[in-house]
C-alpha cells in the first residue's frame, strides 16, 4: 500500500514506516503532523482525489538537519568581478506512522 501526499507544493510517494526528507517544518522533533493524501493505492484498488481523497497521512518528525552545500557564482564579464555564495537547505526528516 502506498500513497501520494502533498506538502507545501511538493508531492511525495510514501508507504507506512517510510522516512522522507522535506523542507524544514515549524514543528519540534517528536511532534506528529497530518498531511493530505492525493492518491491511495493498495495493489488492487486505486483511490484518486480531486484534489484530495479526504484521508490523512500521520507523520512523526524524527529530526531536523541541513542539506548538502550548494554554491552559486556570479561573474561580470570584462569587469574583473566575481562573487561566490554558498547555501544549505534546512530539512526535516519525517516517518510515516499511518495512512488513512
Amino acid at each position: 500500500m502506498y500513497a501520494i501526499i502533498k506538502d507545501r507544493g511538493h508531492q511525495y510517494k510514501v508507504s507506512q514506516g517510510a522516512r522522507i526528507t522535506v523542507d524544514r517544518l515549524k514543528a519540534d522533533a517528536g511532534a506528529t503532523i497530518e498531511m493530505p493524501v492525493l492518491l491511495l493505492a493498495d495493489g488492487e484498488q486505486v483511490e484518486v482525489g480531486s484534489p484530495f481523497t479526504g484521508k490523512k497521512a500521520v507523520c512523526k518528525v524524527v529530526g531536523h538537519s541541513r542539506g548538502k552545500k550548494g554554491i552559486a557564482g556570479f561573474f561580470r564579464r570584462r569587469k574583473d568581478s566575481r562573487r561566490r555564495v554558498g547555501f544549505r537547505h534546512d530539512l526535516s526528516t519525517l516517518e510515516i506512522v499511518s495512512i488513512g
